[in-house]
């Protein structure tokens, strides 16, 4: 297993992380899994011998219960060296104060979170999406408390926007407060507006990124193709809208490139697919789950999978985005003065500098 550096910190986390969406399975989230303790003790089991030393879950996930799970799974032991993660912000009831991140409901849900999981300390703890009401100051001062009273270690955010993420590093600066070290987000092969904002500032600014559903929920394992549509007891047909697709035939292109290059190493699309992130700028770790060990044990492999230039190249090119403004404009007149921070989106086949002249 490969350990990476988590962003600007001295934390190093292994390059595939154990996600716990389907672990309790309580109301929606039934949709996604329904994992208990057994099984949920099991295949954390099977990550710790892999080298897996990070398990990320949220106190919304199954509203509490994933992270009642990993407490009993563990119970209260952490083997190795073994993280967690886990968020805060998301709604947990219909009171006035049960969503957002005010200091009030970040430390009430910290304090929470820390009984579920039956530990003294979550080493990594997101805020989980933005609050445009709070402000940012209001939300780094409790993330401040919490770290001087030990109960996180290192800040980070999940779902945030390119300038979200700019404003609280700027304030984190200004008022020598905590700096987010990570942010969690949706990138797979598929999606790739990261790359627009999001990738680059974690290249410039240290903010490590960790990938969450880097297989769109199944959409990019090689089960599916065009003539395979998702049938019944999929996420899918179960109407879970994470992520949504676009340009369904691209879908399918890029899924063709997958089962071709998956093929030639007899691996699995999920592997190359998982591979394909881990070569990408600014990655500290991709966010695997599933519902079966089985799933667990193949996407473990993608950690050893070396993918060689052209086919690197091959899947940059059926999966590239549009230069949206000020991108094109930049492709246009500041190419010759690019870092290694604007290569993040022009260095991703999505910009080939020879047919610019």
């Amino acid at each position: 297993m490969e350990y990476r550096y988590l962003g600007h910190s001295g934390l190093k986390v292994s390059a595939l992380t154990l996600g716990t969406m389907t672990f309790g399975g309580k109301d929606k989230f039934s949709k996604l899994g329904n994992l208990g303790v057994k099984d949920a003790r099991d295949i954390i089991q099977l990550c710790v011998d892999n080298g897996i030393n990070l398990i990320d879950t949220a106190n919304i996930y199954s509203f509490g219960r994933a992270e009642e799970i990993i407490g009993e799974a563990l119970d209260g032991k952490r083997p190795g060296d073994l993280l967690i993660s886990s968020k805060a912000r998301m709604p947990m009831g219909d009171g006035p104060n049960d969503e957002g991140f005010s200091k009030y409901h970040l430390i009430r849900e910290c304090e929470k979170s820390l009984k579920r999981l039956r530990t003294d300390v979550i080493d990594i703890y997101y805020i989980h999406q933005w609050d445009g009401i709070t402000p940012v100051e209001e939300m780094l001062e409790a993330l401040q408390l919490l770290i001087r009273q030990g109960k996180i270690r290192y800040p980070g955010c999940s779902n945030f926007s390119g300038w979200h993420i700019m404003k609280a590093l700027g304030i984190s600066r200004e008022e020598n407060l905590p700096r987010f070290v990570t942010q969690q987000i949706h990138y797979t092969i598929e999606a790739r507006e990261a790359e627009y904002e999001l990738l680059p500032i974690a290249v410039d600014q240290g903010v490590g990124v960790l990938a969450w559903s880097p297989l769109a929920g199944g959409l990019l394992t090689g089960k599916y193709t065009r003539d395979k549509k998702p049938g019944g007891g999929t996420r899918v047909s179960e109407g879970w809208t994470e992520p949504p697709i676009r340009d369904e035939e691209r879908l399918w292109n890029i899924v063709d490139v997958l089962i071709e290059i998956a093929e030639d190493h007899n691996v699995s699309a999920a592997q190359v697919s998982l591979a394909w992130l881990l070569s990408r700028p600014g990655i500290a770790s991709v966010v695997m789950g599933g519902r079966k060990k089985e799933q667990i044990e193949d996407n473990i492999g993608a950690a050893s999978l070396e993918l060689s230039d052209d086919e690197l190249k091959k899947l940059n090119d059926v999966s590239k985005i549009p230069l949206l403004y000020p991108y094109w404009h930049q492709a246009m007149f500041a190419k010759r003065r690019f870092s290694e921070a604007d290569k993040a989106l022009f260095g991703s086949g999505n910009f080939e500098e020879e047919e610019r002249g």
